[in-house]
């Protein structure tokens, strides 16, 4: 009931000679309008008994203002003059939550595998089966859930560095400065997921863990040498082994030894040995290469002389003179003069420095 409309009130009734000009819409006859008591000319008006108001305004306005409010948003409603517009408010929230329910289930019920992917279904979170590739229907979420898992992807672990703490003792007892990786992938989806709580860290234990078991049993120059192979079968078979007994549905694909080192204070020592060591190998190569071909050269000759001997014991004054000619045919071809004994005919002739001659000549030309 605020000041303003008592104001508007008290102007508004405008008294005559014969009581009140009019009244308002809203207005309420009085107890003696009721009764037929009609007051003289020069009497009190009757007394009116007005609405109650809210903030200044007319209950009567109010409802005017929501009739007109229906009109223009096109509301008839069965709530009648003074009703809000329910019917078909009610229709579109029905309809629109409709379709997002429909929409829900549709993406939370359909689930789309690749060929290198498996899905684990969880019930209300409890593990309950492997979708394999292909299109495939679950209850709708939360009611089970699917994760997919890509288990054909070959994951890469890099291990070991330069510091004090990942340096490894080998069976010899010298500290091996060691840098490896390993690859692994996905075999058993549901037991990679829910038997290990940090799959990435405890391949990186099992790695480093196997790793010093074998390099503990091998030697420096071995670690370093020609058994890294044989190394990274070991370590491959013993984390593979591991694993399993943890059930953590991993798959070991191998592992690389990337750098096998002494320690930083004593790797320029250790190289030094190491070049000394391929010199003097190199040098014991090229002693047996040369020893192996006066071997061949030496059995070869033997049996050139077996064959000769043969022909020897069948006809020995021909194999004589044969073997004579030969042997001064070769010692002659390497001497500057050359003597004849032949009747008439000069017994020294400079035929090398002849040919030399004949040989100047034919260049120049």
């Amino acid at each position: 009931m605020g000041w303003g409309s008592r104001v508007r009130g008290l102007f508004a009734d405008t008294k005559g000679p014969w009581g009140p000009a009019g009244k308002d819409e809203g207005d309420e006859p009085s107890q003696a309008d009721s009764s037929g008591d009609k007051n003289g000319p020069w009497g009190e008006p009757p007394r009116r008994i007005r609405r109650p108001t809210f903030g200044g305004s007319n209950i009567s306005s109010l409802d005017e203002l929501i009739r007109r409010s229906r009109a223009r948003f096109g509301g008839g409603g069965g709530g009648g003059d003074g009703g809000l517009p329910g019917e078909t408010s009610r229709s579109l929230i029905l309809w629109a939550i409709l379709g997002l329910v429909l929409i829900w289930l549709v993406f939370t019920s359909t689930h789309s595998i690749s060929p290198g992917q498996r899905g684990v279904v969880t019930t209300f979170g409890r593990y309950s089966r492997t979708l394999g590739p292909g299109v495939s229907f679950t209850l709708p979420s939360p009611i089970e859930r699917v994760k997919k898992i890509d288990v054909e992807n070959i994951r890469t672990i890099d291990m070991g560095s330069s510091s004090a703490d990942d340096l490894m003792l080998t069976g010899d007892q010298n500290l091996l400065d060691l840098a490896y990786s390993v690859r692994w992938n996905i075999r058993t989806p549901e037991l990679y997921l829910f038997q290990m709580a940090q799959p990435d860290e405890t391949i990186r234990e099992v790695a480093e863990s196997a790793m010093r078991a074998v390099v503990s049993q091998v030697t420096l120059n071995d670690a370093m040498g020609d058994r890294r192979a044989e190394i990274e079968a070991q370590v491959a078979l013993n984390m593979q082994r591991i694993l399993d007994s943890y059930h953590s549905g991993v798959q070991v694909q191998g592992i690389a030894i990337k750098q096998a080192d002494p320690p930083d204070a004593v790797n320029d020592a250790f190289k030094q040995v190491t070049a000394a060591q391929q010199d003097a190998q190199t040098y014991i190569n090229n002693a047996n290469a040369y020893a192996l071909q006066l071997r061949q050269k030496s059995q070869g000759e033997a049996t050139a002389f077996d064959k000769v001997y043969e022909q020897y014991k069948a006809a020995p004054g021909v194999t004589r003179r044969r073997m004579y000619y030969e042997t001064m045919e070769d010692v002659l071809s390497k001497v500057d003069k050359t003597i004849v004994e032949t009747p008439g005919v000069t017994p020294y002739l400079p035929l090398p420095e002849v040919k030399k001659q004949q040989q100047k000549q034919d260049a120049q030309q």
